[in-house]
């Protein structure tokens, strides 16, 4: 982008009302091969667990909760807190960003955010409620992007980089067309670039093969929206990596592995590890492969107290690895990442589970 396009761009997100405030840029993300560097460092730098090297690794958690609302007067009333305090944004990622450094003090490098979210019931048939940083017409909430400032800011701090999602299948119906879903990548990542944020991969939308209304969002054509991020620039010349999600089991094509920086895998329904194993090794056997990482940033299957377990079978496999965690039927507020509202700390048994083994495996940070 030249300086007049700069200046354009940073007029336009101004007349917005978007932050334009650009960060430290402390922490910087850059892949070398098959490994994730920060800072000019490979990740978990010669850290071995069980004779396995985790240099390079990015072990992460699907933390995309951390910017929701409700916009849906309906359904809002669903996310009051068990304290009997209704439903606060605000709250919610205050105390997001409070918990954030234990979730590094335990080995977690990175987190999955979602401009659109997630179901905040883990796993939804449908999804009423409105939770989007996005509008209609591929605008952009300042209010959302306020909150999503504040978490970018804090994990620039802390040495930690942000998997940033733009859409999500349970919300992108509220996008009119596909100009909008085209207006809306442009916003996000000429944001981002303004903001001067070095340490954010771009997952365009949270597994493309289920259930997207937009064409350009569907697998067959998403390929076009990931070439389109790696397109724009800041006025250096940077650009942000990028790649996209399929759902779970599902290996990506040949069109997105093609212009894709990073492979980002699902583990969702592999209740077999051997499973884990033989999408990573399924990958990398792909005609358009050539060295690139591979990361699992959303897998709900723990037994973390077992000796093999898909956690255990990512990293054999070369593989990064990413916690899923819903509440599920029963279970109550310390339970479940992405189930709101969220107890963002490390409570329940699950969740001191997976950090444990975490910490096991990377010598915690």
């Amino acid at each position: 982008m030249n300086p007049l396009g700069h200046h354009r761009l940073a007029t336009g997100l101004a007349l917005l009302g978007l932050t334009l405030t650009a960060t430290a840029g402390t922490t910087v993300v850059s892949i070398v091969g098959e490994k994730f560097h920060v800072n000019g460092r490979p990740t978990y730098a010669s850290r071995t667990w069980s004779d396995i090297s985790i240099e390079g690794r990015l072990m992460n958690s699907r933390m995309v909760q951390g910017i929701f609302d409700d916009q849906n007067p309906a359904t809002r009333g669903r996310w009051a807190y068990p304290d009997g305090q209704a439903w606060d944004p605000e709250r919610n990622t205050r105390e997001f960003i409070a918990a954030m450094p234990e979730w590094k003090r335990h080995g977690m490098l990175a987190f999955t955010l979602n401009l659109q979210g997630g179901s905040p019931e883990g796993y939804s048939a449908k999804q009423p409620w409105l939770n989007s940083a996005i509008n209609s017409n591929g605008s952009l909430r300042p209010d959302y992007l306020a909150r999503a400032a504040r978490i970018l800011d804090r994990a620039d701090e802390l040495g930690m980089v942000v998997i940033l999602g733009i859409f999500y299948f349970g919300q992108d119906e509220r996008i009119t067309d596909e100009a909008a879903v085209i207006r809306a990548v442009d916003n996000t990542v000429d944001w981002l670039l303004a903001r001067g944020d070095r340490h954010v991969l771009i997952e365009v939308n949270n597994e493309t093969n289920v259930r997207y209304d937009h064409a350009i969002l569907q697998p067959e054509r998403v390929h076009e929206l990931i070439a389109r991020v790696r397109s724009r620039q800041d006025k250096t010349g940077r650009r942000l990596l990028v790649g996209t999600s399929y759902g779970g089991g599902k290996i990506p094509g040949e069109n997105v592995v093609q212009v894709s920086d990073f492979i980002l895998l699902h583990g969702n329904g592999q209740a077999d590890p051997a499973k884990i194993t033989a999408m990573v090794a399924k990958t990398r056997a792909l005609p358009a492969w050539r060295p690139l990482p591979i990361v699992f940033n959303e897998d709900d299957h723990f037994n973390f107290d077992q000796t093999d377990n898909n956690f255990v079978a990512a990293i054999r496999a070369g593989a990064s690895w990413g916690y899923f965690d819903f509440r599920m039927k029963g279970e109550g507020f310390a339970d479940g990442y992405q189930s709101v509202p969220v107890d963002w700390g490390i409570h329940s048994p699950r969740k001191k589970a997976f950090f444990a083994k975490l910490r096991e495996i990377t010598g915690g940070l």
